[in-house]
């Protein structure tokens, strides 16, 4: 059974909404139609939750849980915390009709392999690309840091993170070129228990679109325990192309890896 929104409730006017812009300016909050408004999911059939300006009125069946991501509408993603308040995670339309699906979200972790950058002397566009390319996803970025180009310190790092349960997804920046400072390929050897070859295949063919010396790119991606590990080149540019070319897997491959997908399976993708 696929299940769509039914109506949209402007508790304000006593109106029901055909479709809505949902957007945030803060991790707290949410506005709709760029006006703050507080949000509610309700289950056809049952009261209106008291204190909210917008009620999404869902099938009885959709039962969205606590600390849940929920898609919803046209690229949109809100999730519901502890007190069950509603906040807007990525900005997106919800309308009569569009699908809804519940998912997890993806606690993701940056490691940006740099020199200068350890040192304080570049900044690190490329990691904070990571951060914001990675949140449609439906990840939100748990932990970062920047560490110099020594094989020790990144597979040190990368071991604490995965081994610790503290990130479902890892993905690294820079270090994967030829130079003599290059080490994070042998670094996530180093700790990788499994290969996903498709990554780092689909990343240099995506970059050999834009120059012919793509396939030089060293990008890879392991799997250690729980965790699934994606290196990717040094610059914001390449970042942001090689990302392009493997997000439609990414979330994928973490709820395989993590044994979720059997529960997404019950939502249809959108």
């Amino acid at each position: 059974m696929s299940d769509r929104i039914l109506g949209i409730y402007d508790a304000r006017r006593g109106n029901w909404e055909r479709r809505i812009y949902l957007h945030s300016v803060a991790r707290d909050g949410a506005c709709v139609n760029g006006i703050s408004a507080k949000l509610a999911l309700c289950g056809a059939g049952t009261p209106f939750p008291q204190g909210a300006d917008y009620v999404i009125v869902t099938p009885p069946s959709f039962e969205p849980e606590r600390e849940r991501l929920v898609s919803i509408g046209t690229g949109g993603f809100i999730w519901v915390d502890r007190d069950a308040a509603l906040h807007v995670w990525v900005p997106g339309f919800a309308e009569v009709s569009s699908r809804i699906k519940t998912m997890r979200r993806i606690r993701a972790a940056v490691l940006t392999v740099s020199d200068k950058g350890s040192r304080g002397e570049r900044k690190d566009t490329s990691g904070a690309a990571l951060v914001e390319l990675v949140e449609p996803l439906g990840a939100e970025v748990v932990i970062s840091g920047i560490v110099p180009d020594e094989r020790g310190l990144i597979s040190g790092k990368l071991k604490e993170w995965a081994d610790g349960g503290q990130a479902d997804l890892i993905l690294t920046t820079g270090g994967t070129g030829l130079s003599r400072r290059d080490v994070t390929p042998e670094a996530i050897a180093d700790i990788g228990e499994r290969a996903v070859p498709g990554f780092g295949e689909l990343m240099r063919a995506k970059s050999m679109a834009s120059t012919p010396r793509g396939f030089l790119s060293r990008s890879l991606a392991v799997t250690r325990g729980g965790a699934l590990i994606v290196a990717f080149p040094g610059s914001e540019r390449a970042v942001r192309q090689c990302f392009d070319a493997v997000a439609p897997a990414v979330r994928h491959a973490v709820e395989m890896l993590c044994g979720w997908e059997a529960e997404c399976a019950r939502h249809p993708q959108p």
